[in-house]
């Protein structure tokens, strides 16, 4: 959260006080083996949204693998979902080939990649952005996840694999203007989602992306717990990441055949220019 923002957080409590809570109340479809059969593999699984969308993949018969930069905490969260796991930096396109090799085994075939991983620096302002910072976003949310889906259908060719889906996680930010490579990396997705879904359509290979608002993770800082009220979203709360699973559990089915090139935004309408605001 901004200096502004703190503060006028800060004005708000002392003229009105503490706010009434605001709860989430989420709808969840009941597991019925939607994913069965799909091979699935999650970069940034550990934890956050990627924790969470492996959660409901797994709950709908999917066999999944979770990837990330902490193996400690990808043992541990494996542990918790029984799925599998494997070390992998988004930023190191050189591992991606030899990790795709060593997913495939362990779960005896792929066709789904969730490409989740991201980081936000959270620059205060367009003068804050260093080169340091920019490269850093740039790697990890945008090079990286081209690379590792270019290794991914690379290999999936290699094995015979007819059918395969590709999920990105995007963002609000990409649908607006931004000052911050963050909003330019998803931009860019948004438009990589695009022209990889139509290069590939003839292939039987889906590309699509998720698009939240701001959701309760460790990137954005903000809890699940408690009062979760968040004036910045239309719906005065944060997301949750398990609201965002269930949309990215659909768009990867095959209740989703027709879709490919979508980004399917999750903040309540948000983002759209009306020309009455």
């Amino acid at each position: 959260m901004g200096i502004k923002a703190r503060l006028k957080k800060l004005v708000s409590f002392v003229l009105h006080g503490e706010p009434n809570p605001i709860y989430a109340n989420i709808s969840y479809l009941s597991p019925n083996d939607t994913l069965r059969g799909k091979k699935v593999i999650i970069t940034g699984g550990g934890r956050g949204l990627g924790f969470s969308i492996a959660k409901k993949f797994v709950s709908e018969g999917a066999d999944v693998l979770i990837s990330g930069r902490n193996t400690k905490v990808l043992e541990e969260s494996a542990k918790l979902l029984g799925c599998k796991y494997l070390q992998l930096d988004v930023s190191k396109p050189s591992e991606f080939d030899s990790f795709m090799k060593n997913a495939y085994k362990l779960l005896d075939g792929m066709n789904v990649l969730v490409n989740n991983a991201g980081i936000s620096l959270h620059e205060n302002s367009f003068f804050d952005v260093t080169p340091d910072t920019f490269d850093a976003q740039y790697d990890t949310n945008l090079k990286g996840p081209f690379f590792l889906t270019q290794s991914f259908i690379r290999q999936i060719r290699e094995y015979g694999t007819t059918k395969a889906s590709v999920l990105f996680v995007s963002s609000e930010t990409g649908e607006t203007m931004d000052f911050r490579p963050y909003g330019f990396t998803k931009a860019s997705i948004n438009s990589m989602v695009k022209g990889l879904a139509y290069l590939f359509a003839h292939d039987g290979i889906r590309i699509n992306a998720v698009a939240p608002g701001i959701t309760a993770s460790d990137m954005t800082g903000l809890s699940s717990e408690g009062n979760i009220s968040y004036n910045g979203n239309i719906c005065g709360r944060v997301y949750m990441p398990e609201e965002v699973a269930e949309t990215a559990a659909f768009l990867v089915s095959d209740a989703a055949d027709c879709l490919s090139g979508q980004i399917i935004t999750c903040n309540n309408a948000k983002t759209i220019n009306a020309r009455w605001k």
